[in-house]
């Protein structure tokens, strides 16, 4: 059946039963147990809007299942609700490997709810794609961890390496640093900081902030004093939109040229749609965006099939950065099945570290921690956004990219005010 013509959150709920499917005969043969891929989502709870990734899980399984399976076995997804809770975690993956019985693990959402699960797939010789978590294996060191999100090696200085890039390109050389206290922007902001003494830039002021803080505008007027070229910003949702809201109240001053970087929450349709204009300038990471230099086929094609079933179920109207790569994972995953003859951890591990992969997103080859070896973060600068219709940001140039090269869509507007139409 095809997936667009699914409800949902019918298939999450009966995902989430984690009940295997009885055995099918066929000529008097029982026919091999379909191939088990588990792993937790955030259906619930903070982090809910990430559920958006199991629509890209299940458009995969349904196409690798279409085409008669992996190694002649069926796909099975089997998945839990892990409530956007650390404490979740453990009893879940071990559930998954020791009940459930699973062969092949995808890791929660990002590197908070991650942490936990990393050292016990690490102790049980497990395989697992890691889903926008970063620098999660650096400490663990697993050989058998690979990551579905593009971040390139040593994720916490790469992944953002191309604002940075951007920055020096602009003649900026002084640069502020504004960060939330939780793992991932803190991680975050030590890998830009890291990269602004290897690019021989100076630091002029950062800060950190509680992740429940909602009025910026001491603090931006404390950065503007400051005079800084840039300004990274690493940030979760509900920080992004209140520093995107106070920079309209407050301003940001005439010197700055670059805002932005590794701002989480500015790639998700509802905070587009809320956002609107106030975002033109921005400079920020993503994933896919639907300029000419990254489209084609396939990937029109996976999310026409993905707005079908996430419009009527209100999830991200988009869909632009958290489903492609789910189906990513499982493309990695397939590869390493196929290639490999098996499910076994070792021999997928050892097939993916050793040979390419062919993606929706490009090509992915892998170092010894599972990163990719090319990064392919974007940034993209918002241009020319009006007003709060949702639709314009399916239309190229609202969201130019300027980094990677090999990708540029377009130039980067500067100083930053005259990019927001000040």
């Amino acid at each position: 059946m095809d997936v667009s013509r699914r409800k949902f959150g019918k298939l999450a709920g009966l995902a989430s039963l984690a009940v295997a499917a009885p055995a099918i005969w066929t000529s008097g043969r029982a026919q091999s147990r379909p191939i088990r891929i588990g792993g937790s989502f955030s259906m619930t709870g903070p982090l809910s809007a990430t559920k958006a990734g199991l629509v890209g899980l299940q458009i995969w399984r349904d196409d690798v299942n279409a085409k008669g399976g992996l190694l002649g076995r069926q796909v099975e997804l089997v998945t839990y609700d892990d409530q956007s809770s650390v404490a979740q975690i453990p009893s879940i993956y071990s559930k998954l490997v020791d009940i459930d019985k699973v062969d092949i693990l995808l890791s929660p959402y990002g590197a908070v709810l991650s942490a936990p699960v990393m050292p016990f797939i690490k102790q049980r010789n497990r395989f697992m794609a890691g889903m926008f978590t970063l620098a999660s294996n650096d400490g663990v060191k697993s050989e058998r961890f690979f990551q579905a999100c593009p971040w390139g090696p040593d994720g916490k200085v790469n992944w953002a390496r191309g604002f940075f890039d951007i920055a020096k390109a602009s003649g900026c050389k002084r640069i502020a640093v504004l960060n939330a206290d939780v793992e991932f922007a803190k991680v975050s902001a030590a890998g830009g900081k890291a990269a602004i003494q290897e690019m021989g830039l100076e630091l002029v002021f950062e800060q950190s902030y509680p992740p429940n803080n909602s009025d910026f505008s001491a603090i931006l007027r404390n950065l503007r004093a400051t005079t800084p070229d840039a300004v990274f910003i690493c940030s979760y949702p509900p920080d992004s939109t209140a520093l995107i809201r106070g920079l309209s109240e407050v301003g940001i001053g005439d010197s700055v040229k670059l805002f932005g970087g590794g701002m989480v929450g500015p790639q998700y349709a509802a905070n587009l749609q809320a956002l609107g204009a106030a975002l033109n300038g921005i400079v920020n990471f993503n994933l896919f965006v639907p300029e000419p230099t990254m489209t084609n086929a396939a990937v029109n094609s996976f999310l026409t099939r993905y707005r079908a079933i996430a419009v009527p179920e209100k999830l991200d109207a988009l869909g632009f950065y958290i489903p492609p790569s789910y189906y990513v994972a499982g493309e990695m995953i397939a590869a390493a099945v196929d290639g490999s003859g098996s499910t076994e951890s070792a021999a997928m591990a050892t097939w993916l570290h050793a040979n390419p992969v062919r993606t929706r997103v490009g090509t992915a080859t892998f170092n010894d921690l599972g990163d990719w070896t090319e990064r392919r973060v974007l940034m993209t600068q918002f241009q020319g956004v009006k007003g709060n219709d949702v639709d314009q940001f399916l239309q190229a140039g609202r969201q130019v990219i300027l980094n990677p090269p090999a990708l540029k869509s377009g130039d980067l507007i500067q100083p930053f005010m005259k990019a927001r139409g000040a």
